[in-house]
């Protein structure tokens, strides 16, 4: 398989783009549990037929082009064009002295908002990406070992990570995380996202409040035809309420906040992602 992997990382985006529409395809139509999910999560959201089709070969796009992404030599820069949309707000907030939050729905290519931004503004403030281990050891042992970068580092999604967060915060430097990632249970709560109730952590805005760190939204465009990327950064939509204390306000604001970045582009959302499961041991909603 790493071989394969390692063949794949030397493909051009365009390349990698064309098969991994074939890729999406393929996993809409032999797994019907995936296909089930996708068109009922797509749904909720009122996407029309088009737009969920459109979807289905983006979901594939994104697997094939994580080899690009992770296997370039740690010194290279990321191989494709990468054009920035809201950078103005990213250098206020830095300016300001504090820590940041960052969060990515599951979105566009979200491995590329982390290393755009360590390419971008890493020098001047790090960036910690919580991120969920890979259960094959292989694929564990190369997303470790791939995503670490220069002023880009990785934290586990447990409570070893949420420190590695907090710490960093507290030295003023950046972190990023999926907020629309299930968290382990005892980590979340049940909140309405597109108006069904979706296991939601509540550390995003537990690490704003905290720590007193600005917040705002990143995410990655994928563009036709392998023309690169656009990093959007954008303030929180729907800001999280005045008083502090209540962590449902809370998890409910940032599920809003992402309802209205992921109808930005609705085709690019990864729908057939199992956003509505129990995690293990949690209770129903």
């Amino acid at each position: 398989m790493l071989i394969l992997v390692r063949w794949l990382s030397k493909r051009s985006l365009r390349l990698l783009h064309a098969l991994g529409t074939l890729l999406g395809w393929a996993g809409y139509l032999l797994s019907p549990s995936y296909r089930r999910r996708l068109v009922e999560n797509a749904a909720l959201a009122g996407m029309a037929a088009p737009e969920r089709r459109a979807s289905v070969a983006e979901a594939g796009r994104l697997v094939m082009e994580l080899p690009r992404l992770w296997l370039r030599p740690r010194d290279l820069s990321i191989a494709d064009p990468v054009r920035w949309d809201g950078d103005a707000l990213i250098e206020s907030l830095l300016e300001r002295g504090r820590g940041l939050v960052l969060l990515t729905p599951h979105m566009g290519s979200f491995e590329v908002s982390a290393q755009a931004y360590a390419e971008r503004f890493g020098a001047r403030q790090p960036i910690t990406v919580l991120y969920r281990p890979a259960r094959q050891p292989w694929l564990r042992e190369l997303e470790e070992t791939a995503r670490a970068r220069p002023a880009l580092a990785t934290a586990p999604a447990n409570l070893a990570g949420v420190r590695l967060m907090l710490r960093a915060l507290k030295k003023g430097e950046t972190v990023g995380l999926l907020p629309d990632q299930v968290p382990p249970e005892g980590m979340g709560l049940w909140v309405p996202f597109f108006g069904r109730p979706a296991y939601t952590m509540t550390l995003a805005a537990r690490l704003v409040r905290q720590t007193g760190a600005a917040v705002a939204v990143l995410w990655s465009e994928r563009l036709a035809r392998g023309a690169g990327y656009v990093v959007h950064a954008l303030a929180l939509p729907v800001a999280l309420p005045e008083a502090a204390g209540d962590e449902a306000a809370d998890a409910l604001a940032i599920n809003r906040s992402m309802e209205a970045v992921i109808r930005m582009k609705p085709t690019q959302y990864l729908w057939g992602y199992h956003r509505y499961k129990a995690p293990r041991g949690a209770a129903g909603a």
